[in-house]
């Protein structure tokens, strides 16, 4: 019998955080060796996910939003509309490549999607996520080091945020990538656990996109890049 080995991509339009997480978990914990990959993308009405690193201090004012716990890793970030999830549900085993391998991928097709919109995306150093020029979102000069040495962080945006969960070789949660949103809520929180983190959106920075335009093109590069 020929194993599945390429991802089935569904659209799940705007939909709760938990009962999605829960789902994840249930898809995963069902899954066996002949299980199809999945990649689901969706958005999800306003949320505060806490991962298993997180601290509740990290949460300075939450107010009506909801805050749910969740088992993935990283701390504290925040969901909402226009913003596109995209969550993985991948067999790494079968895929042929570990962890730090997948998250590279993951934030590949990040910087990917990025570059269509003509937008250049940075990794930093032990920060999982993608992160942007402010000043000059558009430059394709290579992010050499920290702009600032005191502050890694110093005249960067971050556009994308990464948090996965592995349970016997497979993956579920993933990477939100901020569109076009309401980015007060990040105000409230230390985003990913950096106090005084900017977070920015493709809207902000000047590029005129929608939700739909960039979740097609981040599940296609997702459905790329993660190929075995």
């Amino acid at each position: 019998m020929s194993l599945p080995l390429t991802i089935q991509t569904t659209a799940k339009g705007r939909v709760d955080y938990l009962p999605t997480f829960e789902a994840m978990r249930a898809f995963t914990r069902a899954r066996d060796a002949s299980t199809s990959d999945e990649l689901w993308v969706c958005e999800h009405p306003p949320v505060y996910t806490q991962g298993l690193a997180g601290k509740s201090d990290h949460i300075l004012n939450p107010g009506d939003i909801p805050v749910i716990h969740t088992d993935r890793g990283g701390q504290v970030t925040f969901h909402g509309p226009g913003q596109v999830v995209a969550y993985p549900l991948m067999d790494l085993k079968r895929a042929g490549y570990y962890v730090k391998e997948y998250v590279y991928r993951i934030e590949e097709s990040v910087i990917k999607t990025l570059a269509h919109f003509g937008v250049t995306g940075h990794r930093v150093t032990g920060s999982p996520g993608i992160y942007v020029r402010l000043d000059d979102p558009f430059s394709h000069a290579a992010l050499t080091g920290p702009l600032n040495p005191l502050d890694p962080f110093s005249g960067l945006g971050k556009i994308a945020a990464l948090g996965i969960k592995v349970s016997r070789h497979c993956t579920y949660h993933g990477v939100a990538l901020n569109v076009s949103m309401d980015l007060e809520p990040f105000s409230r929180i230390n985003p990913c656990g950096y106090a005084g983190l900017k977070t920015t959106d493709l809207s902000t920075i000047g590029v005129s996109a929608s939700w739909q335009d960039a979740a097609d093109v981040l599940g296609k590069k997702l459905a790329t890049y993660l190929a075995p």
